[in-house]
């Protein structure tokens, strides 16, 4: 049986593996199992289609349903062109934080998770705890549905989930939904004096970015001002766009892509047919011109939003492990509504300011890492009593 490590050391363990989204997080995968198998834990994997990245997850305690889920993700934002005062794969300490890449989003939590899943097959406990580590939340929590459907198929289902973002253990017992698509322009190349007679993918998109600038607008205007949501309305966004061969060309191609954050009285669905809808309007302009043209759009995420439940389990486990009175609800999405949704009480909870997340020196402070295991603790606790 292998050492039994502390929560500190397993971050560092952690976090010297560079899981960045696009590249696979199997040498993470395989530490950790082989750590948890040596403590007597079965693990099973959820594979992607690629074969290449996985999801984790394992049961201890009694063989019964209506345990505790500990849930994070394995996969981290790139450090590319960040500046970074030391290795963001190393974890190092100083003024009282712990520097590195994932520290705060969310392999702290993961090593807290992990150090108490271990505790809890060795401690022995009357009510289970349930640990999944899951690929691809950074590039729009696309593998916890898959995960979330084979954990029910080869564990006893648990009563809730505690997904482990940075809250500085503060209370979210809602947030945003959200959808995002990935958008190809295929437009129609000639010399840009002549445009007219070809199609430009690049003023093609823009004319959905600008739609979507005008929605923001709308929507701003609109808002409810009681809103707990900062801001309390739909927004859309365009992070990145690439397009184009030369600036007296009208442009081939043009990618980009479109994601709505979506308020709870506005679902998901609502704002993915009036995106389809925008789409489909401009494309007709662009065949009218040249029918080769058009354009490809494909799903790439759709997340639920989380939703306060009225005495939910899961919202007064985490009152009762941190003395927390109050909640509130984030407009970034997390995989809690997708716990919500397949029949799990969930609550985001867990260590570090989301103001820290992918950033340069991205740092976790010891004192919440600290306060992380003392709350570990009290679970693992109240697991042996129930």
């Amino acid at each position: 049986m292998p050492d039994v490590l502390s929560p500190r050391a397993l971050l560092d363990k952690l976090v010297s593996f560079p899981t960045v989204s696009r590249d696979s997080n199997l040498p993470l995968i395989d530490w950790v199992e082989e750590y948890l198998t040596g403590h007597g834990l079965t693990c099973h994997r959820d594979y992607d289609e690629t074969g290449q990245k996985a999801s984790l997850y394992t049961h201890a305690g009694p063989a019964v349903a209506g345990g505790v889920i500990l849930s994070g993700h394995t996969d981290v934002v790139p450090v590319d062109g960040q500046a970074w005062q030391s290795d963001p794969f190393t974890v190092v300490e100083r003024d009282g934080k712990l520097f590195g890449r994932g520290t705060c989003d969310m392999k702290g939590f993961d090593a807290l998770a992990i150090w108490a899943t271990v505790e809890a097959q060795r401690r022995g406990v009357a009510r289970p705890l349930q640990l999944c580590l899951s690929r691809d939340e950074e590039i729009g929590c696309v593998g916890a549905p898959a995960m979330i459907e084979a954990m029910q198929a080869h564990m006893p289902k648990a009563a809730l989930a505690i997904i482990g973002e940075p809250t500085e253990w503060g209370i979210v017992n809602g947030h945003k939904g959200g959808v995002g698509y990935d958008l190809h322009f295929h437009g129609y190349e000639v010399h840009s004096s002549i445009a007219y007679t070809g199609v430009s993918a690049i003023m093609e998109g823009a004319k959905l970015i600008d739609w979507a600038n005008r929605m923001n607008e709308a929507n701003a205007a609109a808002a409810d001002p009681a809103s707990d949501y900062d801001p309390p309305y739909t927004t859309l966004h365009v992070g990145m766009i690439e397009g184009g061969t030369a600036h007296n060309i009208t442009a081939k191609d043009c990618k980009f892509v479109l994601s709505a954050r979506c308020v709870p009285s506005e679902p998901n669905a609502d704002w993915a047919e009036r995106i389809s809808a925008e789409i489909a309007r401009i494309e007709t302009g662009m065949k009218a011109v040249r029918p080769e043209a058009g354009i490809t759009a494909l799903p790439r995420w759709d997340v639920p939003g989380l939703k306060a439940e009225e005495d939910g389990p899961a919202e007064a486990l985490v009152r009762r492990l941190t003395g927390e009175n109050g909640s509130s609800v984030v407009s970034y999405g997390t995989e809690a509504g997708q716990f919500q949704a397949a029949g799990y009480s969930a609550v985001v909870c867990g260590p570090g300011n989301i103001a820290q997340a992918h950033q340069p020196n991205e740092y976790l402070t010891v004192a919440q890492f600290e306060m992380g295991q003392a709350m570990m603790s009290k679970l693992l606790d109240q697991l042996q009593e129930h």
